[in-house]
């Protein structure tokens, strides 16, 4: 997740913005492919956990937030699968949204965890995928889509 956002918007040092937004849609394929594989991996230690938290009675709160952040996922994986067929506005808007979404739900949902992960670091890292998510939608500027053409 921490990638995504810097690949979207073509800053990463090396990449050409195509090459950029060409890895973007790997990099989108394998986080969906991880979060999978983390949900199987959750079912075959306790299937009845699993559809308790997806059906939203999971009485632990940071399993609600990581529902959440996976079915913000699929949804902008979808989006980005369906992009040829809608207006480009409506798409950017969706996926811009979803990605927010995802990205609020999985640090609240790794900060609640009681892991095997410091901290610190944990918070650190959070924090980075907060600020690379936060420098992509000012840049691509999602909120001026159609405006422009409506000057002059």
């Amino acid at each position: 997740m921490l990638v995504q956002p810097l690949l979207a918007i073509g800053i990463l040092p090396g990449l050409s913005l195509q090459n950029s937004r060409r890895l973007h849609r790997y990099v989108g394929l394998f986080l969906v492919l991880t979060v999978t594989c983390h949900v199987v991996g959750l079912w075959i230690t306790s299937p009845p956990d699993v559809i308790d938290v997806i059906l939203f009675r999971s009485p632990t709160p940071f399993a609600v937030w990581g529902v959440l952040a996976m079915w913000a996922v699929f949804g902008a994986a979808c989006l980005a699968v369906l992009r040829p067929r809608m207006p480009l506005r409506v798409w950017r808007w969706g996926h811009t949204i979803l990605v927010a979404l995802a990205v609020i739900g999985t640090v609240t949902h790794a900060m609640q965890i009681i892991g095997t992960m410091e901290q610190v670091t944990k918070t650190v890292l959070s924090a980075l995928v907060v600020a690379a998510l936060l420098t992509a939608i000012a840049r691509r500027k999602v909120w001026l889509m159609g405006l422009r053409s409506r000057k002059g």
